[in-house]
């Protein structure tokens, strides 16, 4: 359920070399962190200076990466690329640390770990979006849920919210439980500078309500759903609270760096259309409106799982570009939205497994059917496990070999 960066292979600069050199590097020194071998990295006990080290929310420029400049509908040359879940999974060397690091929550709440992490399809690939390595429920503990992973049950909610009592242990947002995600963005920006853009991520609120109320993972969402009729004040209040928390973390990771953020309403598509316009969009809808007040030059991202019959409803929440899942024609997808917005995706992440020409023939479609403006490649979903690297390398190099400003035959 982790999701992480991308990265292309061919045409690296020196920014392909940083291998772990970035533990070295001045910004590591300026934040303050030293490398204390088994335990990856530790902060100085000072507490970091904001106005030191946070950016403006609402800064751009004309050295802006290809990928934001296509998300605000610029004119670019060819469409930028990343995958969702770019880093991990599937990447031997991501394996090879896993195996060092077998606890997830390690991996990606330890800085050194995240940074290395999100790095490694960037060195491999080098995309057009480094996607930090973490996980929608990273910030849970820091407004009072606490949540473990396990290997077979998945994440596991350990008090399930459910009723007004439950609702007491919820808190306003704390930073300083999140300081390895902003320090972790300070230092990819640092790394990867322009040449591709830092990414962040977000659960929308029903996403995540759907983890608390229930649990944990289900397949099936019968205990929130029954909460909307038998328990809705409580559905509510925990809902506008994940609003208000999540949008003060989509600030926070744009003041630490990020480019550009996803929202991934990755359950929404569980709803009825009628359901998710009471369910989540209302919530999506108050994060959207107070980033555009905070930071209205980050581009916004809404990636819904399933979301054929919401692509409509989806657009009229704010945001500057809609991924579409795989399941939705690229064609039907631009036509509908129209081409006042952005949009994302969508080649089916089981291509990857397919011959290699069938892969470029498929990356072509999606590409003519989105059009030259406002687009951004990526996969319908995240990549699979086992997918091949050379797979992923021939997807960035496609990527790169077009070019907007030529007529194609």
């Amino acid at each position: 359920m982790a999701f992480s960066p991308l990265t292309t292979t061919s045409g690296c600069t020196s920014y392909c070399n940083v291998g772990l050199g970035w533990k070295s590097s001045s910004l590591f020194v300026q934040l303050g962190f030293l490398s204390n071998g088994s335990n990856g990295v530790s902060a100085k006990a000072a507490k970091l200076n904001a106005s030191k080290v946070l950016r403006p929310c609402s800064t751009s420029s004309s050295s802006d990466p290809l990928l934001v400049k296509a998300a605000r509908r610029e004119k670019v040359s060819r469409p930028p690329a990343w995958m969702m879940r770019q880093a991990g999974r599937y990447m031997a060397v991501y394996k090879k640390l896993a195996e060092k690091h077998p606890s997830f929550r390690e991996r990606s709440e330890t800085t050194d770990l995240i940074v290395e992490i999100s790095l490694q399809p960037w060195e491999a690939f080098h995309p057009d979006g480094v996607i930090i390595f973490s996980d929608i429920l990273t910030p849970l503990p820091a407004f009072g849920v606490q949540f473990d992973i396990e290997d077979v049950r998945g994440p596991v909610i350990q008090s399930p919210i459910r009723s007004e009592e439950g609702l007491k242990s919820l808190h306003s947002l704390d930073l300083e439980k999140l300081q390895f995600v902003g320090d972790s963005l300070k230092i990819l920006r640092k790394e990867v500078g322009e040449q591709a853009a830092v990414l962040g991520f977000v659960g929308a609120p029903w996403t995540i309500a759907t983890y608390i109320v229930e649990g944990g993972t289900t397949r099936t969402y019968t205990t929130i759903k029954d909460m909307c009729h038998t328990a809705p004040h409580v559905l509510r209040a925990l809902l506008s609270h994940l609003s208000k928390a999540i949008a003060e973390y989509i600030v926070y990771q744009v003041e630490s760096g990020a480019h550009c953020i996803q929202i991934f309403d990755s359950w929404g598509g569980q709803l009825p259309p009628h359901m998710w316009d009471q369910w989540s969009k209302p919530y999506i809808d108050e994060i959207v409106s107070t980033i555009k007040r905070k930071c209205p030059r980050t581009p916004l991202v809404l990636y819904i799982n399933g979301n054929g019959g919401l692509l409509e409803r989806m657009k009229t929440t704010g945001v500057d570009v809609i991924g579409l899942d795989w399941t939705v024609d690229m064609a039907d997808g631009r036509k509908r939205l129209g081409t006042d917005i952005g949009i994302q995706g969508n080649v089916d992440p089981a291509t990857l497994f397919c011959p290699l020409p069938a892969l470029t023939d498929e990356i072509k479609r999606v590409v003519k059917s989105a059009g030259t403006s406002g687009h951004i490649l990526n996969l319908g979903h995240g990549v699979l496990v086992r997918t091949p690297e050379e797979a992923v390398t021939h997807f960035f190099d496609v990527a790169k070999s077009f070019n907007f400003d030529k007529v194609e035959s």
